[in-house]
């Protein structure tokens, strides 16, 4: 990719130079964030979530930094967490394709980048698993989540996705990635999308949990 050009490899918790983007020293230091929990969901539209981390102090600093100041490289640390995890590794690897909850067109012009797409293409590089970030579609430009009370995020992000083949999700297992899980609307709203679409099993992977 076009980033490991412009950014050598790193650590991106101590941003120090590290071949495998997560130094022993920082592996320790965020053992006590990790989650690392498999958990069958019930009275959602997604049937299994993997929670990796709790959105809190160092991890909650590195995703905003990741988000909003411009440190897109931390993408690689963030999936070498995840795949660290023999666990969450081979339960990944049962999945048939890879996707993550798109952003709205103008929006991420605005940012140069999904992160979550970001992610989610080196799950799918490391897993060997088929990846498709332009199927799903955001079609409403929804206000922020974090803004608003739980009843109106649900109104909020109702109707914001859509499929634009169904072919492609038809029967499949698939793997939904987004970045920080707070109520759940919004990967329950693009779970239901993928449903209706006809996916077989969609699980929900989200990097940190507030």
């Amino acid at each position: 990719m076009i980033l490991d050009l412009i950014y050598p490899p790193v650590c991106g918790i101590c941003e120090k130079i590290n071949k495998k983007n997560l130094c022993k020293k920082c592996e320790i230091l965020i053992k006590p964030y990790k989650i690392n929990a498999i958990i069958e969901s019930k009275n959602k539209y997604f049937d299994y979530q993997i929670k990796v981390l709790k959105y809190k102090d160092i991890i909650r600093n590195k995703i905003i930094d990741f988000k909003f100041n411009e440190k897109s490289y931390l993408y690689k640390t963030f999936a070498k967490i995840i795949l660290n995890n023999e666990k969450i590794y081979s339960f990944l690897k049962k999945y048939d394709i890879i996707i993550c909850v798109p952003m709205y067109r103008s929006k991420k012009m605005l940012r140069g980048y999904n992160q979550c797409e970001l992610i989610a293409n080196e799950l799918a590089k490391e897993l060997q698993i088929q990846k498709n970030f332009n199927n799903l579609i955001k079609i409403k430009d929804t206000k922020k989540q974090s803004t608003l009370t739980k009843k109106e995020r649900t109104t909020n992000i109702k109707d914001a996705f859509k499929v634009k083949d169904d072919k492609k999700v038809n029967n499949k297992k698939i793997i939904l990635f987004d970045d920080i899980y707070t109520t759940g609307n919004t990967v329950n709203e693009c779970s239901k999308v993928l449903k209706q679409a006809g996916a077989r099993e969609v699980l929900v992977i989200t990097l940190a949990v507030d």
